[in-house]
């Protein structure tokens, strides 16, 4: 019976103890009174109620205690303080000792540290410490101001959560906006600034307007990580990413993944693995699979692939703005009436001028043009005139054995609604020509060998005239046509290198080794100096470099 007791009495005191521990305890009231014809259970407190509940202070103006249940109801100029960072205010509390709840109505603020809440209805579970609203609210910190129909804020972690109808400010009132986000899911941390959204959103960021599935928002370096394809649009500009990175401040966006940067004013589309992008000097640059479709000429799309491909503007911001591209290594290009291949290749936007650098290779139908560099001058649709320079080989392929051919130093030629009219070679030319009857079958093969050759074409395409100066030539018959006279030294048809289609500007296939070739170096004429003059005169000889010493007297006759 004693240990029984014994053991009833330890309980009683634990229970007691430990609801002791967890008690409302009131501090201070002016008035106490009780009023069982209107509330038996309560005590009535008025003026400068002041409640305890572990760490935490409670203010009213007046209150009814419930201590059999260990709660409160707070009227009038309500506070909570909890430790030094803490603060939530009111005009009613329903406070619920056991349950560590605080129900908080009207013109509610909750102030932790640099951060407030405003709401009208705000419970704080002070078990776990987290504040919710649900009648809409908003938070307001140095960075940021942040509005919705539902959301929580925890002061151990100093994050917040916003649901359903969330509109994000930075900075905050009564600065001017200059980013808003909207969205339904908002996470953010008020430590660092930083806000998730998750789910459909859009932000607006002066010109720029972005459409996201999942965004990271730094407001204190006006940085944004998007993810899930999102889009970013500025003044015409369009870029899109598995995973997009702008900077306001700087202008800067940079994506990373299946990217497409779209020029609607330029009318060009970039893609690749990689791109950068920088507003305010108008460079953008992309790698990885790198590619431009330039729809500008026309109907006929180009498609150009090099391992980088840089864009450049110039005097931005003015009338007379204009760009160049610039592309290298490995560049191929299509385009159903024109195909090429280079190194390296500059466009210029202002002059309208092509420049393909280090073995370039052009094809058009059933021609193929190669030199050491070729110059391609544009007008609004199709091309104006080229500039072959330097080793040129002109093909027309008429059939698998016969090819018409023609090589010189330079070669340029000139163009008429996309057609030919025209083509002028100029230095050490060599033509192997096959002229036609008047039903169009071989006469034979023309050998000629002059300086200069002009050529003019017809409407049909076909050799109109051909002028040449003093020239020596021979005309083979079609069927004693020597072998090796079929074909200059130079000839090679590289049909196994030109693109077929708008993928295969991907499969590199360079030139087979020993067909490249091989750059002809321009050199100066050697200078002469003043002290070697002075110095061979007092020798009384002029050297001429090059050539054995004359004697001055000679060299002046």
């Amino acid at each position: 019976m004693k240990k029984s007791l014994f053991i009833i009495l330890i309980t009683f005191g634990i229970i007691w103890g430990t609801h002791a521990d967890n008690r409302v305890y009131l501090l201070h009231s002016d008035v106490l009174y009780f009023d069982n014809a209107k509330n038996r259970d309560a005590q009535f407190l008025v003026g400068h109620v002041q409640f305890k509940h572990d760490n935490a202070l409670m203010y009213c103006d007046s209150a009814l205690f419930y201590e059999a249940s260990n709660s409160f109801d707070a009227y009038g100029h309500v506070r909570l303080v909890q430790g030094d960072t803490l603060n939530l205010v009111g005009d009613v509390l329903h406070y619920n000792g056991l349950e560590k709840l605080a129900r908080v109505r009207h013109n509610v603020v909750l102030t932790h540290r640099t951060t407030k809440v405003y709401t009208d209805s705000m419970d704080y579970d002070r078990l776990y410490n987290i504040g919710y609203f649900f009648e809409g609210g908003h938070l307001v910190d140095t960075n940021n101001d942040l509005t919705s129909d539902w959301g929580e804020y925890s002061p151990n972690t100093r994050e917040a959560v916003f649901n359903y109808n969330v509109r994000m400010v930075t900075p905050p009132p009564p600065k001017k906006a200059e980013t808003i986000l909207l969205t339904d899911t908002l996470h953010y941390d008020t430590r660092t600034g930083i806000g998730h959204a998750t789910g459909p959103s859009t932000i607006d960021n002066g010109t720029c307007h972005i459409y996201t599935m999942s965004a990271f928002m730094n407001s204190k370096d006006n940085s944004l990580t998007l993810f899930d394809r999102s889009e970013l649009n500025n003044n015409g500009k369009k870029l899109i990413g598995d995973k997009v990175i702008w900077n306001s401040t700087d202008s800067i966006g940079e994506a990373f993944g299946n990217v497409r940067y779209t020029d609607v004013v330029n009318k060009n589309t970039m893609t690749g693995g990689y791109c950068y992008y920088n507003e305010k000097t108008g460079y953008s640059m992309g790698t990885d699979s790198a590619q431009i479709l330039d729809y500008s000429q026309g109907k006929d799309t180009m498609y150009l692939h090099g391992d980088t491909i840089k864009l450049f503007t110039y005097h931005i911001k003015t009338d007379s703005a204009y760009r160049t591209m610039h592309t290298y290594h490995k560049v191929r290009m299509f385009r159903e009436d024109l195909q090429g291949v280079c190194d390296s290749l500059v466009y210029n936007k202002k002059t309208l001028q092509m420049t393909m650098y280090r073995d370039p290779v052009v094809w058009s139908k059933n021609q193929q043009i190669l030199g050491e560099e070729i110059i391609a001058f544009l007008n609004d649709s199709t091309v104006d005139s080229i500039q072959v320079l330097r080793q040129t080989l002109l093909c027309e392929r008429l059939d698998s054995m016969h090819y018409n051919q023609i090589s010189g130093h330079e070669m340029h030629s000139y163009f008429d609604k996309g057609k030919i009219k025209s083509s002028h070679t100029i230095g050490n030319v060599y033509v192997k020509y096959y002229p036609l009857d008047s039903d169009s079958l071989m006469i034979g093969l023309n050998h000629c060998e002059s300086t200069e050759m002009k050529m003019f074409m017809g409407d049909d395409q076909k050799v109109k005239r051909i002028w040449m100066p003093a020239a020596t030539g021979t005309l083979y018959p079609i069927f004693k046509i020597p072998p090796k006279q079929r074909f200059l030294d130079n000839f090679t048809w590289f049909d196994y290198m030109r693109p077929k289609n708008p993928a295969d500007i991907f499969n590199w296939r360079g030139k087979t080794k020993g067909t490249e070739l091989k750059e002809s170096k321009q050199r100066k004429a050697p200078l002469q100096q003043l002290n070697t003059i002075r110095k061979d005169k007092d020798n009384g000889t002029v050297q001429d470099k090059g050539t054995k010493e004359v004697p001055q007297s000679q060299h002046l006759h």
